[in-house]
């Protein structure tokens, strides 16, 4: 077993490495062998860290989810302009986009969602639900109708064919001002 700070920056390097790869292939697409030759370890270290490539994965996607609370916070009250911060985040981010794509695609429904999603969205829900007590965001969805539709709006643009990305505003401007008045005319009280 490697000493403990090794072992830190071994995990380290090894998210690292798995957040292209995964990102580049999905989770069927990447190979192990391919993430320990870009971290520049052994790939029994993996599975050492791991258990297997699933989790390696749910240890990235974790790791995606935290880098999306730091810069792109949520304001319950004012959920126009969170949403337009998530849009500029997967501006500045595209691999993040394509691996949250790799998750909605690659999971299986009886795999056991991640905890880190689980929290982070849960605590959106809650801060949701109660800006619509205060009287801050519509009561015609329930929070989480709310928070699917923010996100979904957010990322509205990543989701779109190549056919209709011809017909679309391409100016990232235009498109996050789109974004922003979508969901002031939806969420108003």
């Amino acid at each position: 077993m490697p000493p403990a700070g090794d072992a830190q920056e071994t995990r380290r390097r090894l998210v690292e490495a798995a957040y292209q790869e995964f990102a580049a292939y999905g989770i069927a697409g990447a190979r192990v062998d391919r993430v320990a030759a870009t971290a520049g370890v052994n790939k029994a270290l993996i599975y050492f860290h791991f258990s297997n490539k699933d989790g390696l994965f749910a240890a990235v996607f974790e790791q995606l989810v935290g880098q999306a609370l730091s810069e792109a916070p949520m304001d319950a009250t004012n959920l126009p302009e969170y949403a337009g911060r998530l849009f500029d985040a997967g501006q500045a981010h595209p691999d993040a986009l394509r691996l949250a794509a790799w998750h909605r695609l690659e999971r299986s429904p009886d795999q056991a969602p991640l905890k880190a999603v689980l929290d982070a969205n849960q605590s959106k829900i809650d801060a949701i639900a109660e800006a619509q007590a205060a009287g801050h965001v519509t009561t015609r969805f329930t929070a989480a109708e709310v928070l699917a539709l923010v996100l979904t709006i957010a990322n509205m643009w990543s989701v779109l064919t190549p056919e209709l990305h011809l017909s679309a505003p391409q100016d990232p401007a235009t498109r996050r001002a789109l974004v922003v008045a979508a969901l002031t005319t939806l969420l108003a009280p």
